[in-house]
């Protein structure tokens, strides 16, 4: 054969080959049928996208599922509901070439990849080749790029996740049969859910305990020479050192002083000061903006952050994926990413805006890394670009995410400042005020912390000067107990105690909720009746379950199980035995909690018996124990033994809709006494108000009074 025939032949053959390879059929299973529709636009008719609805396998619900005397083997079923999903996907496996599992980049993406390997039985398929690839962003050019570079599962993030979801059964499972016993039907417990609860309560004690102390602030009202705008000068203290005021006493000592005093500038400092731009969002930051800007709640601002990491279809655009994946607590930016923003701020607002070094945080050695922070997938998709595209609150979000990630990018801004000292005879004041030279990152993301100066000078100050005195005005203040927890408050103590992960802050706090142990009113968290009970019994029975620095090293042991350097069942074995014993004890030791059938002496209305109390959804009530022949109820009031400061009826506890505990008058409606602290029957010596017990004082109700001492003197 002449050497030129044999090559055509050759090159036929590899162009049939080439072709075949490009002609297979590829499998890309994802998570979601959202990002189904997304992933689909992207690949072309070689590709088939089907999505496994989340998990596939989990434990069974029945039971544990967790075999203690084989090693801790857990025992994984399908999950009811999955065959279909399943018997379709085995049917697409069965036509492919090759399979992309495309789960989330995280520990739970991972672990959904591996049981759909062994559901669908893709580890034994010697015709077939399997992949893992992992996209942080749904993008054309992420998908595709990941595509190029398949990796092999990862067995230690798995692992990692395989630890938790055990840790969490164990708990759950061992914990919450015990609190159904003892308390009531439908309880659980959780081994993050339980360390949230104890630090609400904790909270909750503080505030009680909290006993207010009284100071006194005072401002000067100065006008500069041919000025018409009164300057604010706040006391600072005498010449040689600041001083607070502590009562009214202190206060007219001072303004005694201050009598006849003539008002003179005697420094005057001019400076500059800069606000650093804001860092990217992490899952925390961005839930905790969400609800103090948005005043969304942790649940929403996750569900609205997938909706727009899965995939929106943007007019002129198509389908896309508009923001990177919304579980991290990194602030890393890629590279490509960061160029893109510096030359899209160069353009649209001046080279003078774009910022020449990085910021960064503090990596606190609990930062995971994995993947970015959250951001715009395409910078120059700007809000008003895709605002007819989105949902009212999918815009608000994709804005505040936009607008954090260009800031993140831009000048810090520059304040021109002037700091004034004002003696009058032995005492100084101070007055600052400032300037806006440089907007900076303020052009286009502005924090509600950020507090505009009231004084604006007229002219330069200079020393020497003499201003006239307008007013002097006192105001007297209490110090205030810690805030009550609001969702965000709570989401940044979690991360900063090392408690849960980024994917795990919204669901706990769904939980306490949906369990009624906490309730929320207008933003703040408080405990229930309930969650008090709860968490009594886990702080006396499973200190370790609820104690912050053992959770916080159990979140670090597994973040060391995801990086092959712990054994997972290391952690297990040394984790399961102490809690089994600590169940046992608890059976035989703990009392149960008596919230119903307790006999009163309140008669039965309609038939004549003796009411008992029961315990319904929103806490106790009074039944009749002739049910159901009679089904007469009225509200339990249970009385503290204290008279009515207004009507001197009974002081009884009671509760809100939502199940938070307060002190109201039995005579309700015609007497509207309430206290949320609990009223002594003592009074003031000092005012005659009613006073309250915070832990182990007694304090004047009336907050301008101040008055407080000892529960025992009086006991």
């Amino acid at each position: 054969m002449p050497i030129g025939l044999q090559i055509t032949i050759m090159e036929n053959n590899y162009n049939v080959s080439h072709l075949g390879v490009a002609m297979a059929n590829n499998l890309v299973i994802v998570e979601s049928p959202a990002k189904v529709k997304t992933i689909r636009k992207f690949l072309g008719s070689t590709y088939v996208v089907d999505a496994s609805n989340g998990h596939v396998r989990d434990l069974p619900k029945s039971t544990m599922g967790i075999d203690a005397e084989n090693d801790y083997e857990p025992k994984y079923i399908t999950i009811r509901g999955k065959g279909d999903i399943l018997a379709k996907l085995r049917k697409e496996v069965k036509k492919a070439d090759k399979i992309y599992l495309a789960t989330d980049p995280d520990r739970e993406g991972e672990a959904i990849s591996w049981h759909l390997t062994k559901a669908l039985k893709l580890d034994e398929a010697k015709d077939k080749k399997v992949y893992r690839i992992s996209f942080n962003e749904i993008t054309k050019n992420a998908v595709k790029a990941s595509l190029k570079n398949p990796r092999e599962l990862d067995m230690n993030l798995v692992d990692a996740q395989q630890t938790r979801r055990i840790l969490d059964r164990m708990v759950g499972y061992s914990i919450s049969p015990l609190l159904w016993a003892k308390v009531k039907r439908g309880l659980s417990a959780g081994r993050v859910q339980s360390v949230a609860l104890r630090m609400i309560c904790d909270r909750e004690d503080e505030i009680s305990a909290f006993i207010p102390e009284e100071y006194w602030n005072l401002e000067a009202r100065l006008l500069q020479k041919g000025g018409r705008k009164a300057l604010h000068a706040k006391f600072y203290g005498t010449r040689t050192e600041k001083t607070a005021i502590h009562s009214k006493q202190e206060l007219d000592e001072i303004l005694k002083g201050l009598e006849n005093c003539q008002y003179v500038v005697e420094d005057v400092k001019n400076g500059q000061r800069t606000k650093k731009p804001p860092i990217p969002f992490t899952t925390s930051t961005l839930q905790q903006e969400a609800s103090k800007v948005l005043n969304f709640s942790t649940q929403k601002t996750m569900r609205l952050a997938q909706q727009l990491y899965e995939g929106v279809d943007v007019k002129g655009h198509g389908t896309i994926g508009l923001i990177t994946y919304l579980r991290t607590d990194s602030t890393r930016i890629a590279e490509e990413a960061d160029q893109a923003a510096r030359q899209y701020i160069g353009e649209q607002y001046g080279q003078q805006y774009v910022l020449q070094t990085e910021q960064s945080r503090k990596n606190s050695g609990k930062i995971q890394d994995a993947h970015e922070a959250i951001r715009p997938t395409d910078i120059s998709l700007t809000p008003t670009l895709v605002k007819e595209s989105l949902q009212r609150d999918q815009f608000r979000l994709y804005q505040l995410i936009w607008k954090r990630f260009t800031a993140s990018r831009m000048q810090p801004a520059v304040y021109d400042t002037t700091s004034v000292k004002v003696g009058a005879g032995d005492y100084l004041f101070t007055l600052s005020a400032s300037r806006l030279s440089f907007d900076g990152f303020m052009s286009v993301y502005v924090q509600d912390d950020e507090k505009e100066e009231s004084n604006t000078l007229l002219g330069k100050l200079e020393q020497g000067d003499i201003l006239e005195l307008q007013d002097l005005d006192p105001s007297q203040h209490f110090t205030q107990p810690p805030a009550h927890y609001t969702e965000a408050s709570l989401v940044k103590a979690l991360e900063e105690q090392g408690i849960g992960r980024p994917s795990t802050y919204a669901p706990t706090i769904t939980t306490i909720l949906a369990r009624r142990y906490v309730t929320k009113e207008n933003k703040n968290i408080y405990v229930t009746e309930l969650g008090e009970a709860v968490n009594g019994i886990m702080k006396h029975c499973f200190p370790s379950i609820v104690d912050i620095s053992f959770t916080a090293n159990m979140e670090l042991l597994l973040d060391k199980v995801a990086d092959g350097t712990v054994k997972w069942k290391t952690i297990v074995r040394n984790f399961y035995p102490d809690l089994d014993e600590a169940v046992k004890t608890a059976e035989k030791t703990l009392e149960s909690i008596k919230i119903a059938d307790e006999v009163t002496d309140v008669i039965c209305d309609v038939c004549g018996r003796n009411m008992v109390v029961k315990y319904g959804p929103h806490g106790k009530f009074l039944a009749c124990p002739g049910f159901p022949d009679c089904k007469n109820t009225k509200p339990y009031l249970e009385k503290i033994g204290v008279a009515c400061p207004k009507c001197g009826k009974d002081v009884v506890i009671k509760k809100t809709k939502k199940g938070r505990r307060y002190y109201g008058c039995e005579n309700n409606p015609d007497c509207d006494f309430m206290s949320w602290q609990k009223p002594s029957s003592e009074k003031c010596p000092k005012c005659g108000s009613y006073m309250v017990e915070k832990g182990n004082k007694l304090v004047c109700s009336q907050e301008t009074c101040g008055y407080v001492e000892a529960k025992d003197e009086k006991e």
